[in-house]
């Protein structure tokens, strides 16, 4: 018996299990800007990668204060997620690569004064992305057709 008076399990090899890798490290990153007009939302998004590490794919998500009219004609990519919610997936996104574009041109249910947009990354791939702060934005848009920068 093994000092200490434990013997080990039955079928047990003795070695310990090695730690799993860490996952790859990238900072993802979204600018912007976010327009509104009547019943209009425009938005377009600068997706992209500081490194060091490759992304193969992420998906933005983009919610809405006020519902979405319920016919919309999404871009290639984009899908919706309940009533005042879109997904777009950017592709990958190569470290220091360049970014990706998207465009979105939505509806409200409606004309409003103003637009709570909250833009986040959902799916990054699995990678570590320690600096969260530059992917993840709230703005506020007044409708007056003017561009609001995120």
């Amino acid at each position: 018996m093994p000092v200490g008076g434990v013997a080990p399990a039955a079928g047990s090899v003795g070695a310990v299990p090695a730690a799993p890798a860490p996952a790859p490290a990238a900072d993802l990153t979204h600018h912007g800007y976010v327009s509104v007009g009547g019943d209009h939302v425009a938005i377009r998004i600068r997706s992209e990668n500081l490194g060091p590490s490759d992304v193969a794919a992420s998906t933005v998500r983009l919610r809405f204060s006020e519902p979405l009219a319920v016919r919309q004609e999404l871009p290639h990519g984009c899908l919706r997620s309940g009533r005042a919610a879109v997904l777009c997936e950017t592709g990958g996104l190569r470290s220091r690569g360049g970014a990706r574009q998207t465009a979105l041109d939505l509806r409200l249910a409606g004309g409003h004064d103003e637009v709570v947009v909250r833009l986040d990354t959902v799916w990054n791939g699995g990678v570590r992305d320690a600096d969260r702060t530059n992917d993840a934005h709230e703005v506020l848009a007044p409708a007056t057709g003017d561009a609001y920068a995120f």
